[in-house]
């Protein structure tokens, strides 16, 4: 009997996202839900594919202190968001939230 072992890595979705078109998605599927985590942890994979230290330059943080706001543990600051969007080219952009019934007056 052989005793065989199996080998596995630990899965970065960043690898997959090389567009624009699939980070965006990835982005607008965290915006969808709300959820401040994924949110962070979402923007954090994208700069990951698009090269951590440039977007952290970009956004005129360290590379030590965007991993640390875009971690699942991190809250991020307003500004440190906005910068980080900038730096991927990427607008946060508000709709209406869809409602069952929406009255006015």
């Amino acid at each position: 009997m052989t005793n065989s072992k199996i080998h596995t890595v630990p899965f970065d979705a960043a690898i997959y996202l090389t567009t624009i078109e699939s980070q965006s998605e990835l982005l607008n599927d965290a915006l969808e839900t709300g959820d401040p985590t994924y949110i962070a942890v979402a923007l954090g994979t994208i700069a990951r594919a698009r090269g951590m230290a440039e977007v952290a330059e970009g956004a005129g943080i360290t590379r030590e202190g965007l991993y640390k706001a875009l971690s699942p543990t991190g809250d991020p600051r307003l500004s440190t968001l906005m910068g980080v969007m900038k730096a991927l080219n990427l607008q946060f952009r508000a709709v209406p939230a869809e409602r069952d019934h929406v009255t006015t007056g």
